[in-house]
């Protein structure tokens, strides 16, 4: 039933045009369809599988020519680290001032990435489960709505022109959509053995990135994969809200605005700083510091022709230092954890 409902949406968003249409269509129904009651959930496998696919397309961004431009991104992958902690700290204020948040629960709703890992971090330290996974939630739904419809509405992007662009099914070779699978199969296992952050999307996309680096194939998965990809992930995003009490939501998604609003602040002044000092393209510089999750920001940046090499390692990097150094930094500045009951 959430499949249907996605499809159904993402279908809809394609008729209407609106940017990133299949995930954003089936992320509105299937969120929609939750709140309103639906017993809708995901099955994480088909999830992970369809991530496995979005690595592989990932990867497919990173041609020979891109390694001459892996020294010109030092200063902005360093800069990273800086984000994190100007954007933490000001959600951290806002959740415990504005939202009067515990402690435990305001730090670990505010640190912008490693949501799966946030949450049961901040479970365990004794924060509110619900709060945090639904302010982790919301801030990646409004920022993939936010993002992509700000985008098209100022540059006017034309969707149906890139997806069209990329190969469809019958169009790729039988070798190359081995050696495509192949990508996904080895990344994915090799992602869980070397406890990679985000493991299922991170593995297959640094396989696929040697293979398209090592001129082995030059092309990407086909169109109709990345399309149902796109479908399972806005679905499994709005799945996430089934059976939550519409009163918590509301509450959680209201204040889930005021901290994107900050989060995405945040995000325009490095950018321009970045765009402005070093010359960045503003899309891919923009899409590299929003606070939405790994995958949906790629999608993003597919979507809109950005540089998705470029998107996704920034990604990768501000997820490796939340999940590493959040816990540490919560503990190093006097954070306890809550003692049961």
């Amino acid at each position: 039933m959430t499949l249907a409902i996605g499809t159904v949406g993402g279908a809809l968003a394609w008729w209407a045009a609106l940017p990133l249409a299949w995930m954003i269509g089936a992320m509105l129904a299937t969120t929609a369809a939750s709140v309103a009651g639906a017993p809708l959930r995901m099955d994480m496998r088909l999830r992970t599988l369809m991530v496995t696919v979005l690595g592989v397309m990932l990867g497919s961004g990173f041609q020979p020519e891109l390694l001459n431009e892996l020294g010109r991104w030092s200063l902005s992958l360093a800069a990273v680290a800086l984000y994190i902690a100007v954007a933490g700290a000001a959600a951290y204020l806002y959740f415990r001032k504005v939202c009067s948040h515990d402690r435990i629960t305001a730090y670990f709703s505010a640190m912008p990435g490693g949501l799966a890992e946030m949450i049961l971090v901040g479970t365990a330290m004794g924060g509110d489960s619900r709060i945090i996974s639904l302010s982790h939630a919301a801030r990646v739904l409004l920022v993939v709505l936010t993002v992509p419809f700000a985008f098209s509405f100022f540059t006017e992007m034309d969707q149906a022109a890139r997806a069209a662009a990329r190969p469809g099914m019958g169009e790729i070779p039988l070798l190359d959509l081995a050696i495509l699978t192949a990508c996904a199969v080895i990344g994915f296992f090799l992602g869980k053995a070397l406890k990679l952050p985000a493991a299922q999307l991170v593995g297959p996309m640094l396989v696929s990135a040697v293979a398209h680096l090592t001129g082995l194939t030059t092309l990407p998965p086909p169109v109709e994969l990345v399309g149902a990809a796109q479908v399972v992930v806005g679905s499994a995003l709005g799945a996430r809200f089934a059976g939550t009490a519409l009163h918590l939501i509301a509450r959680t998604v209201l204040q889930a605005v005021g901290v994107t609003a900050i989060l995405l602040s945040v995000t325009m002044i490095f950018a321009v700083g970045l765009h402005v000092g070093l010359g960045f393209d503003l899309r891919a510089i923009v899409l590299a510091f929003s606070p939405g999750g790994l995958a949906e920001m790629s999608l993003v940046a597919l979507a809109m022709s950005a540089d998705a090499a470029f998107v996704a390692t920034h990604h990768i990097l501000r997820i490796f230092l939340v999940v590493v150094f959040a816990p540490a930094v919560f503990r190093l500045t006097g954070g306890k954890a809550r003692e049961p009951g």
